[in-house]
């Protein structure tokens, strides 16, 4: 294991994250319903080509294909045995593109969660969630991760048994949920909440913040509760490219390359450490955000107004913390023109 992603975060003011991977890969070919995971072993040329493609765009860092690698979601695909190998080769394929970089980029193994709703409501429980996440956790080690990303989780237990489960890896990491609900994550967790919760670890993620969700303005929303808590860990700021609409049979994401420009810039000043973008988010939307963050200077905390004005409104009045100003309502003409 490498330390290069703990070297980036500690010499760059700013670091550029990759973009989608779901997307990405439905453009080289993958069908809905299939596993991405299992490309990692059938296709290693496309994975390696969608790492590349977040390399050649200026990323800093670059998540590996293994999202849905515990063995809860394996199971879908009869694949749940295969959790060591698939995982294994997702971070092996990206060690090899990052190493062949004329610059340091970091392999951050992506974990996702199990897809099951927690005791007392539902079936998982703790000490087999931290069982799943371990054994993908060891995986992405063996395989060169430079540090895990645990990413879209909705319930702090699950996030709690992750961090857990990195704990007994020895492996740093990263984690970020999903704040898609009216600034609330499916579980109902405020940003502040998380702010809150990634304090009680021991082993605490080497930064935390929100990714997916809804668009780029909600999730500046977020980004400014995260701020608003007095951290001093680095903020992930990893939104959708706009938001998605059913086009001529499949989805594509409103969000242009050139907004994507001014969402890195905003979520920067917004107070994020590390910027990149989720689903929708192809090569071409990084390679704006690295120009825009290179050729900009650093400015003032965004206020709401100014997001609005620049990116769009809101989808909700109020972000899950009680302000529920919403200064965005009347501007939603706007956001359809710059779509």
């Amino acid at each position: 294991m490498t330390n290069t992603f703990k070297q980036l975060l500690e010499t760059k003011d700013v670091l550029l994250a990759d973009g989608a991977t779901g997307t990405n890969l439905f453009a080289m070919g993958l069908q809905s319903g299939d596993a991405p995971e299992l490309w990692n072993v059938d296709e290693p040329k496309k994975i390696m080509a969608l790492y590349q493609g977040s390399v050649d765009a200026g990323s800093d860092l670059f998540l590996t294909n293994s999202f849905g690698g515990t063995a809860a979601r394996l199971k879908l695909h009869d694949a749940q045995g295969r959790v060591r190998e698939l995982n294994r080769t997702a971070a092996e394929l990206g060690r090899e593109v990052a190493d062949k970089a004329e610059r340091k980029v970091a392999v951050a193994g992506s974990v996702g969660p199990t897809g099951e709703i927690f005791e007392p409501v539902g079936d998982m429980s703790h000490a087999l969630a931290v069982e799943m996440f371990h054994e993908q956790a060891d995986a992405l080690k063996e395989g060169g991760a430079d540090v895990l990303w645990l990413e879209t989780i909705s319930a702090p237990e699950e996030f709690r048994a992750a961090a857990e489960a990195f704990k007994l890896a020895d492996m740093p990491w990263c984690g970020t949920m999903s704040f898609d609900t009216a600034g609330r994550t499916m579980m109902g967790v405020t940003s502040s909440d998380l702010a809150q919760l990634v304090e009680e670890f021991d082993n605490a993620p080497l930064a935390f913040g929100a990714n997916c969700g809804t668009g780029a303005s909600d999730i500046l929303r977020t980004v400014l509760g995260f701020a608003a808590q007095g951290t001093e860990r680095p903020i992930i700021s990893k939104g959708n490219a706009g938001i998605p609409k059913y086009v001529d049979g499949h989805i594509h994401y409103d969000g242009t390359p050139e907004l994507m420009g001014e969402y890195a810039v905003m979520a920067r000043n917004a107070g994020a450490k590390i910027i990149g973008g989720c689903c929708g988010t192809m090569p071409d939307h990084l390679r704006h955000m690295r120009e825009a963050l290179d050729s900009r200077p650093r400015g003032d905390r965004p206020a709401l107004e100014q997001i609005v004005e620049v990116l769009g409104p809101f989808t909700s009045d109020g972000d899950g913390t009680g302000d529920d100003a919403n200064p965005g309502g009347e501007r939603r003409s706007r956001r359809r023109r710059r779509a």
